[in-house]
């Protein structure tokens, strides 16, 4: 664990960490790679399986036909992990295991090579018995579908995972149990989920609605950095879920997920309901009703019919409904998404530029965050590649502001940003002596 953080018994929460000293705003307290990671089954076939990122052009393993890497190099860097999985995953074609199976299977494979238990016997454990008995079945088939995935590497799997973990994970209804609470999701530049991971260190931080730290990621490695001050003894929080939500879907997810319910300061406060549910309620109610099939039409990739169907929505609501709306900005997103992998520039600056000033309330996101960073990036590279040079600077200064924070100095993200700066500088000069 960092010199900064200490373990500690939190009040109502059970173990977590807290700040040994004074922690200033954008310090970062700890780095960690994962115990064991995986790429999320649905992008699968465009993520690189070792190293994370997303090439033009991938290569799949020639045996499993599952696995995939950017270059020969990650292939031959992940040949030590991925030899047992891959004759697992042959075992099952054409079924693919879900992410939390393929994942748990990766810890015991981990743990049976190389003997490091310990790192995951301080982990949170699901009290199964306040589990729901809907919820205790999933979690079941989970574990059966565990059992026959191993078969054919490790025919005797319950005497391997009592020699090899530690008691409170030692039958596969146990470890995907721990698996499921305590996995972290894997997000890329963009903060678009990419897999999952499960890092033993960071396990014991808990859950705020408004957290005072956030983690980004570099490939699989973690980084946790402080987004406020944070006085010595103060509990360090993150937020475990996606926070763009109403209380009570909010603590719905966390009660699902992590069977438990969150009483932080946010969710305490009803203030919030009136600026998210503003506008029309029969208006904004035909939006909150036509997410979920958006959501279906984005996790497919249907970008023209998610963009028509955006574009309809929005223009219906006019100014019944206003922007800073939580499912009008949801839907607004989406559109900017769709605008954007559709190449229409425009249309795609058009979203975007609506959704920064809702970004900049601290009533969504506390600030700095990098949600609201990356979004700043994301229109200064809209404005940067449709000829505003000076408008797309003054927005990335912006971003900038942020991500220094939230992600560091030293993170490709950052450097990326500074070189973005650095052409609009070049440009707008050029444009400037071209004048005199």
């Amino acid at each position: 664990m960092a010199p900064t953080l200490e373990r500690f018994v939190s009040p109502g929460k059970g173990n977590g960490l807290r700040a040994a000293g004074g922690i200033r705003r954008g310090q970062l307290l700890h780095s960690a790679e994962p115990l064991a990671s995986c790429v999320s089954n649905r992008l699968s076939g465009r993520v690189c399986h070792r190293c994370f990122t997303r090439p033009e052009t991938l290569s799949r393993c020639s045996q499993c036909k599952t696995a995939r890497y950017c270059n020969t190099t990650c292939q031959k860097q992940a040949w030590s992990g991925h030899k047992r999985e891959c004759k697992c995953l042959r075992s099952l074609l054409p079924r693919v295991p879900t992410d939390s199976v393929r994942l748990a299977a990766r810890i015991i494979f981990t743990l049976v090579c190389f003997c490091c238990s310990s790192q995951i016997d301080g982990q949170v454990v699901i009290p199964l018995h306040f589990v729901s008995e809907q919820k205790k079945q999933g979690l079941s088939q989970l574990a059966s579908m565990l059992e026959l995935y191993l078969q054919e590497e490790i025919p005797d799997l319950a005497q391997e995972m009592t020699s090899a973990l530690p008691s409170s994970c030692q039958t596969p209804l146990d470890l995907i149990a721990k698996v499921t609470c305590n996995c972290f999701t894997i997000s890329d530049a963009e903060l678009q989920e990419i897999g999952v991971g499960l890092y033993p260190s960071l396990s014991l931080l808990n859950h705020d609605c408004r957290p005072n730290c956030v983690m980004v990621f570099e490939g699989t490695k973690l980084q946790l950095r402080a987004v406020r001050d944070i006085n010595p003894k103060e509990e360090l929080t993150i937020s475990y879920i996606e926070t763009l939500s109403l209380t009570e879907d909010r603590q719905r997810q966390l009660d699902d997920q992590y069977h438990f319910t969150c009483h932080c300061q946010r969710c305490n406060s009803q203030d919030e309901y009136g600026f998210m549910l503003s506008g029309e309620e029969a208006t904004w109610r035909l939006l909150k009703e036509a997410l979920p099939k958006l959501e279906e039409q984005k996790a497919e990739s249907d970008w023209q019919a998610l963009l028509h169907r955006c574009s309809t929505l929005l223009s219906t609501t006019g100014c019944d409904v206003p922007d800073e709306n939580l499912f009008k900005l949801r839907m607004t997103d989406m559109a900017l998404d769709a605008s954007i992998h559709l190449g229409h520039w425009e249309e795609a600056l058009s979203y975007g530029q609506k959704t920064l000033p809702i970004y900049r309330l601290v009533r969504y996101y506390p600030d700095p965050h990098p949600v609201h960073g990356v979004q700043l990036m994301r229109v200064g590279k809209l404005h940067h590649y449709l000829g505003h040079a000076e408008a797309a600077l003054d927005t990335f200064k912006q971003a900038h502001e942020i991500i220094k924070l939230t992600h560091g100095c030293d993170h490709p993200l950052t450097t990326d940003l500074i070189m973005k700066m650095e052409e609009c500088r070049a440009e707008t000069d050029r444009k400037s002596s071209s004048c005199h």
